[in-house]
């Protein structure tokens, strides 16, 4: 027999530049589109746009700490002009009233279309007294400036109404000029990106910007007046939240984790593989098959998918793990055909190689049952992984198994390991007797799934998150401080056209203002606050009385008070204009923040629109969703609900993670049934998957009993053991239906076999055991499940073997020549 010839190795080499071809030109997304399914419902929809480039996800919350409260006030007032004018953020805010004069003007112009004081009692004679009155008032207030200006055009004061009702959320208290904490030991701002959520880059770079701004601020302030020997910049500290900073933070966290255990577990299974091969060239040909899989199965996803997602790479990347095992039975079943040809055991060793070749084949056949019961899934993300798993495993195989041996130099070769097969099978006989005990491994698993039998899985997307709790402290606290939206309470009002929604979503405003009388929410938005609908500014136009009778009225008004109706005439003339003037819309507030707050809460997808208004609870207290739900679907029927985010989220994928477990259990029954129509016998089938059954079993059991529980991730872990572990059941089945009267090259290829078997599984164990100790929750999974998983199925499949698998073995002396 011989080595096949090089057109294998031709075609992998064509394939190979054509897959990186696809490789380097494909579309890499993290769009969280992937958790959609494939027929998201509008609500869905809606969701996942809001995670992506909602308003929620834009916030950054900035607390500046240390120091003393007017060097935090000092660098809040200089931190804020320099973002302002960096031109990544849509608003800074920290209190202090600042907006562009263009803005201001639009503002000014349109104030009779855009105050919600418009209305036929605002402008009768005694309206317009009260109003006046009111005015007159804040020239004695900090406002007074700003009042006394505007007087002669606005004696009404519709332009200080608008700005208060823009900035109507409730303010965190002002020390200084700047806003502070309740506490008052930390001054605060808050940022609205101009990049969406979803755009990790661009909220780094406005993370970066934030820094900057910081020490440049910081650096200015000099000393502190209490300590002169300590600088402002020694004693300030700059403390940022919000989505954009978690995304970032996850990012650099997987971004270190990632690199750190890949050099780590890669170092430890260099060493394991060197102390067997004793050959360097050994073991760069072994990464040959990882790489052809990884190449395989991402140009496979780009083709069929269009996209690749990070999550596919991420998960889909440990999957190919499975590949490093082929090249191990390869190296140490055949290196002795291949560099002693003359050799009078070679044909015995060929023979059992190819023996071995046929079990692994079915092995990969079932690791692709498996992971094909993710392709019809319902969510894009399971799908991918399916197909990347199996492509990358048929790929790997196939380099091994065609293309790996026309690789090998003439004189490759590794070290004899036949000697560790032989104590293997030696101590696994000596086990063999307590089989008995396995039957412990289900009852104490049903145990303990009885105990745990409420908490056994965790539906929330929050245990996948690398947020730290310390993290998350801080962000309630800076919410909590400033009165921030937590975007997680939205009431959404949908409707066909814009106007509908617009006149819809006003309906509901009213409700929910008299729900913050009411104390039952603490504040909302609404887009109409930027953008009226034209139903309401034609109301508000024709509340505007003529000039003759306005005239009259405000003579009337004006009795007694210090100001003449000659003063006014500005005013006057405003009115008159405004009774005829067109209907503001979104196109006028181009060019400014009116813009970003109108497309932040005003959605549409061509042919629904949907207004958004985000709610806030009143203080500490829980917002009563029952009863912002009764009102706002009296307000708005058929048109208005509330949609709690978190909820929604975690009830997404929840779903995800049922859709994992159901498909899995169908993989599990296709190789129950594949494995009956290759090996013809219920009972041998019996015996391949009892231990593979065992293992998954025991990890369960295992993982509940440590307090953890479990996720979508160690699903995808137990699907890993199945596939890796269906090698080493198979195997002992073929030895335990081999002739049992076996020649000593036959004897010495089971031993090699053996070994093979071991250090593949050792190589596994130390590549996840590594991700078992990372702090990201998707790796560590990964690694409890996987690490544990693959040595149990190894240990049972040995365990539970006929006596005949290791028999002779034991019989059979001396080392095998090199």
């Amino acid at each position: 027999m011989r080595w096949p010839g090089s057109a294998p190795t031709q075609v992998w080499a064509l394939l190979l530049i054509a897959g990186g071809c696809i490789v380097a030109r494909a579309h890499y997304t993290t769009d969280l589109s992937v958790f959609l399914p494939r027929t998201p419902t509008a609500m869905q929809r809606l969701l996942v746009d809001q995670l992506r480039q909602g308003i929620g996800s834009r916030l950054i919350l900035i607390g500046v700490e240390g120091a003393d409260a007017p060097a935090r006030a000092r660098i809040s007032l200089q931190m804020a002009t320099r973002l302002r004018a960096s031109g990544l953020f849509v608003s800074v805010d920290n209190g202090v009233k600042v907006g562009s004069e263009a803005q201001q003007a639009l503002l000014f112009e349109h104030r009779y279309l855009l105050s919600d004081a418009v209305n036929p009692q605002h402008f009768t004679a005694a309206g317009l007294r009260h109003a006046i009155e009111d005015t007159l008032d804040l020239l004695a207030s900090p406002a007074g400036l700003l009042a006394k200006t505007l007087l002669p055009r606005d004696p009404t004061g519709e332009m200080l109404h608008i700005i208060d009702r823009l900035g109507s959320e409730r303010q965190p208290r002002m020390i200084d000029g700047a806003w502070a904490s309740r506490d008052g030991e930390r001054a605060l701002l808050v940022a609205q990106t101009r990049a969406a959520g979803s755009d990790t880059d661009g909220q780094e770079r406005a993370l970066q910007r934030i820094r900057a701004a910081f020490t440049a601020a910081t650096q200015d302030a000099g000393p502190l007046p209490q300590h002169p020997t300590q600088t402002v910049a020694e004693a300030a500290r700059l403390e940022m939240s919000g989505p954009g900073v978690f995304s970032v933070a996850a990012r650099a966290t997987i971004k270190h984790e990632v690199m750190r255990l890949s050099l780590l577990s890669t170092a430890l299974i260099m060493i394991l593989l060197l102390s067997v091969y004793r050959s360097l060239p050994a073991l760069g040909l072994g990464l040959v098959p990882v790489a052809s899989g990884a190449v395989a199965g991402v140009a496979a996803v780009a083709l069929g998918f269009g996209a690749v997602h990070g999550i596919t790479l991420g998960f889909g990347v440990t999957l190919i793990g499975e590949s490093v095992d082929y090249s191990i039975y390869l190296f140490i079943q055949s290196h002795r055909a291949h560099t002693h040809p003359a050799h009078p055991d070679r044909a015995a060793a060929w023979q059992g190689s190819n023996a071995l070749w046929s079990t692994i084949r079915l092995g990969v056949l079932t690791s692709i049952c498996g992971f094909a019961s993710l392709l019809p899934s319902a969510f894009p993300g399971l799908a991918q992984l399916g197909l990347y798993s199996i492509s990358g495993l048929i790929a790997a195989a196939l380099v091994t198994r065609f293309v790996l041996p026309n690789l090998l130099p003439a004189n490759f070769t590794i070290r004899d390991v036949s000697p560790l097969g032989r104590a293997f099978a030696r101590s696994m006989r000596r086990l063999r007797p307590a089989r008995a005990l396995l039957i412990l491994v289900p009852v104490l698993a049903a145990i303990v799934l009885w105990m745990h039998r409420g908490p056994v899985w965790n539906r929330e997307l929050s245990a996948l998150s690398p947020i730290s709790a310390q993290q998350e402290a801080l962000d309630a606290l800076l919410r909590g401080d400033l009165g921030a939206p937590d975007a997680r309470y939205l009431v959404v009002v949908s409707a066909g056209d814009r106007q509908s929604v617009l006149r819809a979503a006003e309906q509901v405003g009213n409700r929910l203002e008299q729900l913050l009388d009411a104390g039952v929410i603490g504040g909302f938005e609404s887009p109409t606050r930027y953008l009226p609908s034209e139903a309401t500014q034609r109301a508000r136009q024709a509340s505007l009385p003529g000039p003759a009778q306005l005239r009259e009225r405000l003579q009337a008004a004006l009795v007694g008070l210090p100001i003449r109706i000659e003063r006014l005439e500005p005013f006057l003339h405003d009115v008159a204009v405004a009774r005829t003037q067109r209907p503001l819309t979104r196109a006028d507030l181009e060019g400014t923040s009116l813009a970003a707050g109108v497309d932040a809460l005003l959605l549409t997808d061509g042919q629904t629109w949907s207004a958004l208004l985000p709610l806030r609870a009143a203080g500490t207290f829980a917002i009563d969703l029952a009863r912002v739900h009764s009102a706002v679907v009296a307000a708005a029927p058929g048109k208005a609900s509330v949609l709690d985010v978190k909820a929604e989220v975690d009830r997404l994928y929840s779903s995800y993670l049922s859709e994992v477990v159901r498909l899995s259990l169908f993989g599990f029954a296709g190789i129950v049934v594949l494995l009956l129509l290759a090996l013809h016998s219920p009972l041998r089938v019996v015996r391949v998957v009892t231990p593979l059954a065992l293992a998954v079993l025991a990890v369960s059991a295992g993982l509940l009993a440590a307090g953890e529980e479990l996720t979508l991730l160690h699903v995808i872990g137990m699907l890993l053991i199945v596939a890796v572990g269906s090698n080493y059941a198979l195997f002992f089945d073929r030895s335990a239906h081999s002739n049992a009267e076996r020649s000593a090259a036959q004897e010495r290829t089971v031993a090699l076999t053996l070994a093979s078997l071991l250090i593949a599984n050792a190589a596994t164990v130390v590549g996840f055991g590594v991700l078992g100790s990372s702090s990201v929750p998707v790796l560590k999974a990964l690694g409890q499940t996987v690490a544990p998983g693959a040595f149990l199925a190894l240990l049972f499949s040995a365990v539970l073997a006929p006596e005949m698998a290791a028999a002779n073995l034991n019989r059979t002396s001396g080392p095998c020549a090199r």
